[in-house]
């Protein structure tokens, strides 16, 4: 580990060439679009004069990066729970910390390898020359990270751009102020603003970022959102990659243990209360099986989380207008659908959203029109198999699908007649901790994939090398084409 005072050259060396005489002071923070705009300027300027092609400059930002997170775990969880106005500590530690320290020790433990050049196969035409994959910075990358795991979801991409040699600008959620500045606060402390800049401001500011020539722009949030920033980065064809969450569902076949696949959903979906991108949106189970659902969630939530109101475990919903979108999902609801898995109500107050189930909504209703992201969890029932893939084909392919139950061939057929952003069996969520697994969204849920290795080659440009032999025999190749031409085109002509 390295101490996060002690820069490396290439962090603190000045280019004259591109710093001028009273030129403006480069800021770890940009709070306005004129800043935000200088700073993009800077570190473009650095990546194209400067690019960080040794692996002790990148270890070093992790190193720097893991203390930052060491050293404020506590005030990082005390903003998110201020912004939640109540979020569990457990579960920032949980799904934040947890993922964003072993993302880093995965990283450290591989990243030298992976930015070696690499020998790819040549066609035994071609020999004696040889090819090669040259991995090298993109430059400068975007991320724009989203309200309900602000920590995790803005470290996360940042592992993969700095082990890939980047520099990087994080636009922070407006909806989430306070852990926005303590983030901000902390990077410039432990950071260079040659290397990271946090940005922070309102939705104009959203937007501005988005439109920035970056050399790859990263979005975690809403597909709505996600299609008004792949329209920004357009007109630079800035290449993005967006998570975009959507409607995961979870289909439970026949012979599943009803009490497992209720432990691990109910987890699912209470974990953030249920403010998780790839949280189970709705449960395709047969309907003689609702009932016992419904009861074996009920005592799940009392073994759990006894006295919700006050039980620490529990999260909120992030604001108020979160609060309503969702209480408005229940309204428009028929009484006999709802499920309350708590004698508790929801209170606006404090914005404590009990889970509920709602058993057999119209397909049309907006519960199982939108993507839910609190604690609600539609049952659906579904005859065969095969209808339970035809529903879940016929709506848009979603981050995430679960699949419980033990039969081989049920397993299979859902998986491979299916398409999603991942796929978890007899598990929820897991696979997004899953440092040797590609983690992204596919159609509406998104398009590209980070984490581990893959986030490596997403962020860096894997430049194809043909190195050619001294000794070779294209010459003979060239015109006038002769005998010999047309002798080597009839053999490989077909």
């Amino acid at each position: 580990m390295t101490d996060n005072n002690q820069n490396t050259s290439e962090q603190t060396a000045t280019d004259a060439s591109l710093v001028k005489q009273g030129a403006p002071k480069m800021l770890s923070t940009a709070n306005t679009i004129d800043e935000m705009h200088a700073q993009f300027a800077h570190l473009q300027a650095l990546s194209r004069t400067k690019p960080i092609n040794d692996w002790a400059t990148r270890e070093t930002q992790l190193d720097n990066l893991e203390i930052m997170l060491s050293d404020n775990q506590v005030s990082f969880a005390k903003a998110i729970n201020a912004d939640f106005g109540y979020r569990s500590e457990s579960e920032t530690q949980f799904a934040e910390l947890f993922p964003s320290f072993t993302g880093i020790s995965h990283a450290k433990k591989h990243g030298k390898k992976w930015m070696k050049t690499q020998r790819a196969s040549i066609s035994a035409l071609y020999m004696p020359a040889h090819n090669e994959i040259q991995p090298q910075p993109l430059g400068v990358v975007g991320i724009m990270v989203p309200w309900n795991y602000p920590l995790f979801l803005a470290v996360g991409p940042l592992i993969d751009a700095l082990t890939a040699g980047n520099r990087v600008m994080i636009k922070m959620s407006e909806a989430a102020p306070q852990f926005a500045q303590a983030f901000a606060d902390a990077v410039a402390r432990y950071f260079s603003p040659d290397m990271v800049c946090v940005v922070l401001g309102e939705v104009d500011i959203a937007a501005a970022f988005s439109s920035l020539p970056f050399d790859h722009l990263l979005y975690t949030g809403s597909t709505a959102v996600g299609k008004k920033v792949m329209a920004a980065a357009a007109p630079n064809l800035t290449p993005v990659t967006l998570e975009l969450g959507g409607k995961s569902p979870v289909i439970v076949l026949d012979d599943a243990n009803l009490e497992s696949v209720v432990n691990r959903v109910m987890m699912g979906k209470t974990l953030n209360a249920g403010q998780t991108c790839i949280a189970p949106d709705y449960v395709l189970i047969q309907r003689q099986h609702h009932e016992q659902f419904i009861s074996l969630a009920k005592a799940w939530m009392e073994k759990h989380y006894p006295n919700i109101e006050n039980n620490p475990d529990y999260s909120r919903i992030i604001n108020g207008d979160q609060f309503k979108r969702v209480k408005g999902y229940l309204d428009s609801l028929s009484g006999n659908e709802i499920h309350p898995l708590t004698a508790i109500e929801a209170n606006i107050e404090t914005r404590l959203m009990p889970p509920v189930i709602v058993s057999e909504p119209a397909a049309d209703s907006t519960v199982m029109q939108n993507e839910i992201f609190a604690p609600i969890l539609p049952l659906m029932h579904y005859e065969t198999l095969d209808d339970a893939i035809a529903f879940v084909n016929a709506r848009p392919r979603p981050l995430a699908l679960y699949i419980f139950g033990d039969n081989y061939g049920g397993i299979e057929k859902v998986r491979n007649n299916t398409v999603s952003g991942g796929l978890c069996i007899n598990e929820v969520l897991i696979h997004v901790a899953q440092h040797d697994l590609p983690f992204g969204g596919v159609g509406e849920s998104g398009t590209g994939v980070y984490h581990g290795k893959a986030g490596f080659e997403r962020l860096s440009h894997m430049k194809p090398v043909f190195v050619q032999s001294k000794l070779n025999g294209l010459n003979l190749l060239l015109p006038p084409y002769g005998g010999l031409f047309k002798k080597a085109m009839a053999l490989f002509l077909k």
